[in-house]
């Protein structure tokens, strides 16, 4: 077997079939690699090239579950959610929270703004006043010099709404930059963004090289580099769900529905002042968001990168759903920024996640942005349900079972009885390969 440092230059060159053999010698069994890997190939050829046009150096596909949680009520409207996610019991942690919610007037939800930013960050070894005072001319220039660019996205009622002159020279010497808001309507607009940032680069460089009244020395512009940013805490999404304390009578056993609403909020308000808890509670938030956005063939990076920059706004990481009880009444609550889009991009070119966009009634930009956090919410409220009550462990690990079962491989009908000796009992891959190993004596 070939050391693993030893790839010869070139291998973007090769073609698949090529790739795929020079990776398999790298395996004890290449030709059982190959045939692994050849397995995950859609049938359909046409497909097959189109995946392996969406990145590069592609071998093989790497399949992950498609899910459905039916009966999401959001705004009096019902929706049939699809969720792209490996981890079990998220789909059906999502599913319980939206019946339990649906009979409690279900998800309310509303988009905060869609503006997303843009930045062109630059460096000029000028006078800061000068600089502001030929920043109207310069914010004139860029306008003219984009408009065939934006012409389109403007008639669909978005474009740049707002361009700024930042001044950080106090921590970086001559350092400044253009911080642009957009409305990119339904497209998360990542590619006309930086399309326009990058001719705002172009532009400032020539409106300065003209500027002749200026020395020499001032006619020029470093542009650092000009990108999309994916904090976005303008672009945001807030979904709620509230009821009287006593429709939450029964959740816990030894408590009321009051009592057991100050129970759930210290939960929560725990992972607003504890950065080690707080994460582990968003991640929970995101199992939903995620498998939402990834479904519908959306950057969930992007989205997870913004979130988790919005959980630490305050000058510490925590929560970003909380919880208030007043006059009896409990109320759960999510605010999270999210950028999405519903056309361009892969929404568009994976048939899949055009699917996931008709099976959700091909919903505009905000619509999505509504459904998601609304999953990232009925998430967040099964785990923290299940952690004040009976434990997490309980309902994954029953989830997990069938992992455990596929991991020891184990026979259809050694599952079947696996799955009925573990309804009552705790879970564990121990337990469950002790079991196995007590079968097949």
């Amino acid at each position: 077997m070939a050391p693993h440092n030893s790839i010869k230059k070139g291998f973007s060159k090769l073609i698949k079939e090529d790739k795929l053999k020079l990776i398999a010698s790298y395996f004890e069994n290449p030709g059982e690699v190959i045939t692994l890997l050849k397995s995950y190939w859609h049938s359909d050829k046409r497909q097959q090239q189109l995946f392996d046009e969406f990145s590069e150096n592609t071998i093989s596909n790497f399949f992950i579950p498609y899910g459905i949680s039916p009966n999401v009520n959001i705004n009096g409207k019902t929706y049939i959610v699809p969720m792209v996610i490996e981890e079990s019991s998220v789909v059906a942690a999502a599913s319980a929270a939206a019946k339990f919610w649906g009979e409690r007037g279900g998800f309310h939800a509303q988009v905060i703004d869609t503006r997303k930013i843009g930045q062109v960050h630059f460096g000029w070894n000028g006078d800061k006043e000068q600089l502001q005072e030929l920043f109207p001319k310069i914010k004139e220039r860029l306008l003219a010099d984009t408009a065939v660019m934006t012409e389109k996205m403007v008639k669909r009622g978005g474009g740049i709404l707002d361009i700024q002159l930042i001044d950080f020279t106090a921590q970086i010497d001559d350092y400044y930059q253009l911080r642009i808001a957009f409305n990119t309507c339904n497209s998360m607009g990542a590619n006309f963004i930086n399309s326009v940032l990058e001719q705002f680069g172009h532009s400032l460089q020539n409106f300065f090289a003209e500027q002749i009244e200026l020395p020499e020395t001032l006619r020029k512009v470093e542009i650092i580099m000009t990108i999309l940013s994916n904090n976005t805490p303008d672009c945001r999404v807030k979904v709620w769900v509230e009821c009287p304390v006593n429709q939450l009578d029964g959740i816990d056993e030894h408590l009321s529905g009051a009592e057991y609403a100050q129970k759930f909020k210290k939960a929560v308000d725990i992972a607003h002042i504890d950065p080690y808890r707080a994460t582990t509670h968003n991640k929970g938030i995101y199992n939903g968001i995620d498998a939402v956005v990834i479904a519908t063939g959306n950057d969930f990076r992007a989205v997870e990168a913004a979130g988790h920059t919005y959980a630490a706004r305050n000058g510490r990481y925590e929560s970003l759903s909380s919880v208030s009880i007043s006059n009896d009444i409990f109320r759960f609550e999510l605010e999270v920024p999210m950028a999405l889009g519903t056309v361009g991009g892969l929404t568009g070119l994976h048939p899949l996640a055009k699917k996931s966009l008709e099976l959700l009634g091909n919903p505009t930009a905000p619509e999505l942005m509504i459904i998601a956090a609304t999953m990232g919410l009925a998430n967040n409220f099964s785990a923290v349900r299940s952690l004040t009550t009976k434990g997490i462990q309980a309902g994954h690990m029953k989830m997990h079972l069938n992992n455990i079962l596929n991991q020891l491989q184990a026979s259809e009908e050694e599952k079947r009885k696996a799955r009925e000796h573990f309804k009552e009992k705790t879970v564990s891959y121990a337990g469950v390969e002790k079991y196995l190993e007590s079968l097949r004596k």
